[in-house]
């Protein structure tokens, strides 16, 4: 079963919003921001919907991924990318100069691009900046210019990522803010750490403080029927769950297409072995044992950072939206004191919540609140509760 599901309406309207904005879309043109858990299809969702839409729409589109290197700086995976750009340009048979002439016409795809400027002085002290590098881009192609950087959180975790993203900020208002200015320059990052993607826009510090910063839209019922189309195609359908039941079960596994596949592989082998057994008995059981190894992974790390921690994240999950206030007050010491057996500090539990948020295991909505970052954990929490409960009684 292929794993990409395309959506290319969803691309069509949020490049629509991003490049030709409405009233209410005008402050994505600060840059949009999209979260959402690892393993939810985001980047799949870049590669196949948004950018071939961006590209339909006249936009050059540069695409970067902070996780195709992790040991190298986010600063420097940038500029690779930018100069790598400014070299497709010069090309005439490169992708982006094929590209550029579908979209704005062969008389300006057959342009010849020559800069004012050295591509290796890119990125290097004294030299081009990015400012100068994006407008270049701008001015010559006659069009608007798209970068998407995936898992932009990274950029947070260095000074080196911090200057990067106030160097495309500058871009940013430079060529946005200049009347004579061929194109636009647009910025989307997206990440799997909810609270630190929420951060870059939250804080006045971060360079892009006031962006608008989204859920990804995760993947729905159309997503399980088509699977099971797909299945059926294949010769499977008598062995895959009906459509409400394989619906339930991808809820159950956090709307996660690859764990929804690997759910899918382990009912055939669980049907071939007890061919008695019936689909949609056997595919909420695996979907449910899925689940509880995938929340127990999350878990886990939350007892990692020991018992104050899991003191705290009680205090918030407890609540029916996973969210709480007041986890500095004396009832919430009294309480963690409770759980610890011994007397807790106010100074303890800063770095704690620091750690949770290092850790993507709560996210900070507003000054004071904090939230469960992924409901599927806080979900899979309250029913283990509960069975904890039922245990004693």
């Amino acid at each position: 079963m292929s794993s990409v599901y395309p959506r290319p309406e969803l691309g069509r309207q949020m490049a629509t919003q991003l490049l030709r904005p409405g009233p209410l879309d005008a402050s994505l043109q600060s840059g949009l921001f999209l979260s959402g858990q690892r393993r939810t299809g985001k980047t799949t969702f870049l590669q196949h919907d948004l950018i071939p839409a961006l590209e339909a729409m006249g936009a050059l589109v540069i695409y970067v991924d902070l996780w195709s290197d992790v040991q190298a700086s986010p600063s420097s995976l940038v500029h690779a990318a930018i100069k790598q750009a400014l070299t497709e340009l010069q090309n005439q048979g490169s992708r982006m100069r094929r590209t550029l002439a579908r979209v704005k016409g062969a008389e300006v795809g057959a342009l010849g691009f020559k800069f004012g400027f050295s591509l290796d002085s890119l990125g290097k002290e004294d030299g081009t900046t990015l400012a100068q590098a994006l407008s270049a881009i701008v001015e010559q192609a006659q069009t608007d210019v798209v970068l998407i950087i995936d898992e932009v959180q990274h950029a947070i975790t260095s000074e080196n990522g911090h200057g990067l993203l106030l160097a495309l900020k500058a871009a940013r208002d430079a060529i946005n803010q200049n009347p004579q200015s061929q194109g636009r320059f647009y910025f989307v990052g997206t990440g799997s750490h909810r609270a630190m993607v929420n951060e870059l826009t939250a804080r006045r510090n971060q360079a892009f403080a006031g962006a608008v910063s989204v859920p990804f839209p995760l993947l729905g019922r159309d997503y399980v029927e088509h699977l099971l189309q797909h299945a059926a195609d294949g010769g499977l359908g008598p062995q895959m769950p009906s459509p409400e039941v394989a619906w339930h079960g991808f809820q159950t596994l956090g709307q996660r297409p690859e764990e929804m596949l690997r759910a899918l592989r382990q009912q055939l082998v669980a049907l071939q072995e007890q061919p008695q057994l019936k689909p949609d008995e056997v595919f909420p059981v695996v979907a449910s044992t899925l689940r509880n190894a995938l929340a127990g992974e999350e878990l886990r790390r939350l007892e990692s950072l020991g018992g104050l921690a899991e003191a705290i994240f009680a205090r918030i999950a407890a609540t029916e939206a996973g969210e709480s206030k007041g986890l500095f007050t004396p009832d919430a010491l009294k309480a963690y004191g409770e759980h610890l057996h011994r007397p807790v500090r106010m100074e303890e539990v800063q770095p704690t919540i620091n750690a949770m948020l290092d850790e993507n295991i709560v996210l900070r909505k507003a000054h004071g609140l904090y939230a469960i970052t992924d409901p599927f954990v806080h979900q899979a929490w309250k029913e283990s509760q509960a069975v904890q409960a039922r245990l004693q009684g």
